[in-house]
């Protein structure tokens, strides 16, 4: 399989003399590999954060990390490790207690209303990327399938785990997926900062109280946790799109209002302290940056068709903003982070740290999550299906 994707053949994953060990091994080298991501990805944040880029400083030190340790174990232990999963799905079940949380006493009852606006502006963007998928494929003779996973903004870790099921380029999918993720989350602060005039980004800083040692708030962070992991692993067991997140959101929108519900509890309130904020963040970003890290040696190439499939879906996420703004009485800033091609959670997170209309945001990428994944079996169908007539001439 590695072979085949062009990427040296992992000799450190693969030994006769001991057949159970190898798990063990790999499980280990993932962990090390995990924790020195962890540790270089906090003073890249502290130091990111010097320069008032706001809450999101974590995302971008996670990405450098992962981008780092990974080339690192490739060429100086000639060891390359795969994206971590796991890690990923982990980061996306804390961001999404963390930004159920922060919904809970949201509007979200005005934001659904808005759902006829959000389906439109889904349809839209998954139209635009259909046909700048399609040229992509024809431009770069890659086959149309892995141009659509490349190029419909569903995030890095569910297009690339697509791939992988059925058998297409994981690596170029990947590639096209992180440097569209990345480009967004870059972009979209540098354009609140400039734009924007009331921007205040929310910042995590080492003199923050990261963790609320009361007894009753440490109780119920371990409670939810419990909560969370019963309701997401069934969720991932049984490889539901997103599960991970959308459960976790759930049950952060859904503790306190049951907490008050039960007649023994008395009048307490629970929300998630910074620093599972922060552990989100980080993870979300390692693996978009291992992502980057794990890439083989492409050609200049296919870095530029990349880059140019990328160019006009951030130019599509544009017209779908000023669409929205013609719709809606939204702001600027809040459409185009509703409408802004990247990973739901990451751009749930911006707005998140930006401290602007989350719950907007959130439902608004929800119905694009549901969508896309709804409608997955169909149009995985329908490509492979014409992917079948373009290579019959031939």
């Amino acid at each position: 399989m590695n072979q085949s994707l062009g990427v040296a053949p992992n000799l450190a994953e693969h030994t006769d003399e001991h057949p159970a060990v190898p798990k063990q091994q790999l499980f280990l080298k993932q962990a090390i590999v995990l924790v020195l991501e962890m540790l270089l990805t906090l003073p890249l944040g502290l130091f990111l954060a010097k320069f008032h880029v706001g809450g999101i400083a974590w995302i971008f030190g996670g990405i450098a990390a992962g981008t780092v340790v990974l080339q690192g174990c490739r060429v100086f232990y000639k060891y390359s490790p795969k994206p971590n999963r796991t890690a990923r799905k982990v980061g996306m079940a804390l961001v999404g207690l963390t930004v159920g949380a922060s919904n809970a006493h949201g509007n979200l009852a005005s934001a659904a209303s808005g759902i006829p606006i959000f389906i439109f502006l889904t349809l839209f963007l998954m139209l635009s990327g259909s046909g700048i998928g399609y040229i992509y494929s024809r431009i770069s003779k890659t086959n149309l399938l892995t141009a659509m996973l490349a190029t419909v903004p569903g995030g890095v870790g569910i297009m690339a785990a697509i791939a992988a099921d059925y058998n297409q380029n994981v690596s170029l999918v990947a590639l096209v997926q992180a440097i569209r993720v990345t480009s967004v989350v870059f972009l979209i602060p540098f354009i609140a900062r400039t734009s924007v005039g009331n921007y205040y980004p929310q910042t995590l800083s080492i003199n923050a109280v990261w963790l609320n040692l009361d007894p009753s708030q440490l109780g119920l962070l371990l409670l939810v946790l419990l909560i969370t992991g019963l309701v997401v692993y069934p969720a991932i067991l049984f490889k539901i799109p997103a599960g991970d997140f959308f459960g976790a959101l759930l049950i952060g929108i859904g503790f306190n209002p049951l907490l008050h519900w039960l007649p023994f509890v008395g009048d307490i309130s629970f929300s998630p302290p910074p620093l599972i904020n922060l552990l989100g963040q980080i993870l979300l970003g390692i693996t978009i940056g291992e992502y980057w890290g794990d890439k083989p040696n492409l050609t200049k190439r296919t870095v530029g068709y990349a880059l140019m499939s990328v160019v006009m879906t951030l130019a599509t996420g544009a017209i779908a903003a000023i669409l929205a703004m013609q719709l809606t009485s939204w702001d600027w800033l809040t459409c185009l982070l509703v409408t802004a091609p990247g990973g739901s959670a990451e751009m749930i997170l911006v707005s998140l740290a930006l401290n602007h209309n989350v719950e907007i945001v959130t439902t608004g990428h929800l119905v694009r999550l549901i969508a896309i994944n709804s409608s997955l079996p169909l149009w995985v169908f329908l490509f492979r299906r014409l992917d079948k007539q373009f290579s019959e001439p031939a």
